[in-house]
């Protein structure tokens, strides 16, 4: 059984084709640009030389087609016919309330979709794009839609439910939602894995941390909490985003720099976070060299970053009674020894312990803690589109 996944952004389109027979990677690539000058596809094929195919791509449909001629092309290609796949398993940022698991794609889920556009205006048209695309080149497989916010349907109304005037949550959702939700599925299953326990009476906490950020509490193999709120701004800070605010904070600025709801909401969401205290870069490796090299504002633009995730792990282990393992995931958590031990330093009470020589490594599956520490800490590489990819897999399996 071969799956193609698909991750469309605005002007991008990430894809893998994998063989589930044995979860192996056949091949990967990046779309860029899609509708601008200069569009692009780098594609690889497992033990081939990577291809860089400059041609124009008006839009998703177009860029997908160049996709799959790639993965049957007689030279870099890794497929003799597109029979050969048998699903299409597809990324979707935002399903609402509306799905708490993975789903075939039907009429009556597209149309939950576009519902759900207004609370991800950025993420789920091209999302919805990709989908359409697929249908249309390869109108005879299934495709399956999973969700960045499912793994977070299984939160207590207790963890979501904002502090407003209920009316709210009931005319227009506003709830906590969560995000990062198939990362944070991967990762926290992958741990029990590994520490050979059982993932159904376990305590984890995981930290995806990258440009985008986000902490989860997992109990029992569910969400019951999760920093990321209605959208994709709250919680820890990040490459550009606030994080956590005083709400205050926006009104009050809004009023003394006289600006529009969307240049607030541009501050927010993109002059924000590392990059606003710093004002440097949004890249940690920018920020924490300039740290090193004693720029005070790059340091306070680390230091914080840091606190705010140890801060949700201790909260989260508050929330759980209790933590076995803390799993640090995604560009920054599985590259930065430096930032692992330094989010972990002044959480020995809770008997946590970093072994410096684990520590030292990067993106490599590796228990990080000391032999004795009460809590396991662990560094273990997302794997989302193999998640997405099984997911499919076992949707097929049910039809």
């Amino acid at each position: 059984m071969k799956v193609i996944v698909i991750n469309c952004g605005s002007s991008s389109l990430k894809y893998q084709l994998l063989n589930m027979e044995d979860e192996s990677l056949m091949a990967i690539g990046l779309v860029e640009r899609i509708g601008l000058d200069g569009a692009q596809l780098k594609h690889e094929t497992v033990g081939k030389d990577k291809q860089v195919i400059v041609t124009p791509m008006k839009n998703h449909k177009d860029a997908l087609k160049v996709v799959l001629d790639a993965l049957v092309d007689p030279g870099h290609g890794v497929i003799k016919s597109l029979n050969e796949i048998d699903a299409a398993g597809h990324r979707v940022v935002h399903a609402g309330e509306k799905f708490s698991g993975s789903v075939k794609i039907t009429d009556a889920v597209m149309d939950a979709l576009e519902e759900c556009i207004e609370l991800a205006p950025l993420h789920n048209p091209p999302n919805i794009m990709g989908i359409k695309a697929i249908q249309e080149l390869l109108p005879s497989i299934v495709n399956v839609g999973v969700f960045d916010t499912a793994f977070h349907q299984t939160m207590p109304a207790s963890s979501y439910i904002y502090p407003l005037p209920y009316e709210y949550y009931e005319k227009y959702g506003l709830r906590r939602y969560g995000f990062h939700g198939t990362s944070h599925r991967y990762v926290s299953e992958r741990a029990a894995s590994i520490l050979g326990m059982d993932y159904h009476n376990m305590k984890i906490v995981t930290c995806h941390l990258g440009n985008g950020a986000s902490a989860t509490a997992v109990l029992n193999g569910k969400s019951v909490a999760t920093s990321m709120g209605f959208t994709p701004l709250e919680g820890l800070a990040m490459g550009t985003r606030t994080g956590d605010l005083d709400p205050a904070i926006v009104t009050y600025l809004m009023s003394k720099e006289n600006l529009s709801i969307q240049e607030m909401d541009n501050i927010l969401n993109k002059k924000s976070g590392v990059l606003g205290i710093s004002g440097i870069s949004s890249d940690f490796r920018d920020i924490e060299e300039a740290a090193d090299a004693g720029n005070q504002r790059a340091k306070l633009a680390v230091d914080v970053f840091r606190l705010r995730v140890k801060k949700y792990i201790a909260a989260y282990a508050a929330v759980m009674g209790g933590v076995d393992a803390v799993v640090f995931t995604a560009g920054l958590g599985e590259n930065s020894p430096v930032d692992r031990k330094a989010i972990c330093e002044g959480l020995e009470f809770m008997g946590l312990s970093i072994d410096d020589e684990k520590n030292n490594v990067r993106g490599k599956e590796t228990v990080i803690s000391t032999d004795d520490s009460k809590v396991k800490v662990l560094l273990i590489p997302t794997n989302e589109e193999l998640t997405i990819a099984r997911d499919t897999i076992e949707i097929l399996g049910t039809l």
